[in-house]
């Protein structure tokens, strides 16, 4: 079962959805905290879910419980948190919200990550991910486009 993730920043709208369609994504599950920013640019939320539409047959879906909270992001953000703090604040916060309840495998399959982050390697969709697969015992391949 494969499963995809993607940050926004570094590329233009053309790569962002080139990749998209490449890869044969069925649904793009919005995982960021500020969907509706300015910094968002192609990827607010409402024009996204247009262009996913439009351009690459996706549907896209909006799942705040994968969010980081404004309390975790913002000392991270700041540099007043490190990595290894942000992340076990991030999958303690997954287990207190309980996740799997609301994260089929359905959407998994076949469906892709989004936040803002280029690289997953320091990115909460890339945690979401690896905490859905040890919960939900789902053997995932998961795959990060950039």
């Amino acid at each position: 079962m494969k499963t995809y993730t993607i940050g926004f920043t570094q590329k233009n709208a053309e790569k962002f959805f080139s990749l998209i369609r490449q890869s044969g994504i069925k649904q793009l599950l919005d995982v960021r905290l500020h969907n509706n920013s300015q910094l968002a640019g192609f990827t607010k939320r409402d024009d996204l879910r247009f262009f996913l539409r439009e351009l690459c047959q996706v549907d896209y879906h909006y799942v705040t419980e994968l969010a980081p909270t404004k309390q975790i992001l913002t000392p991270y953000k700041k540099g007043e948190m490190s990595w290894d703090v942000y992340e076990d604040r991030y999958m303690d916060l997954m287990a207190q919200r309980r996740v799997e309840r609301s994260v089929t495998p359905e959407q998994l399959h076949g469906g892709c990550l989004l936040c803002s982050e280029h690289q997953p390697h320091h990115c909460h969709r890339r945690l979401a991910v690896e905490y859905l697969n040890r919960t939900l015992d789902l053997n995932l391949e998961v795959i990060h486009l950039v």
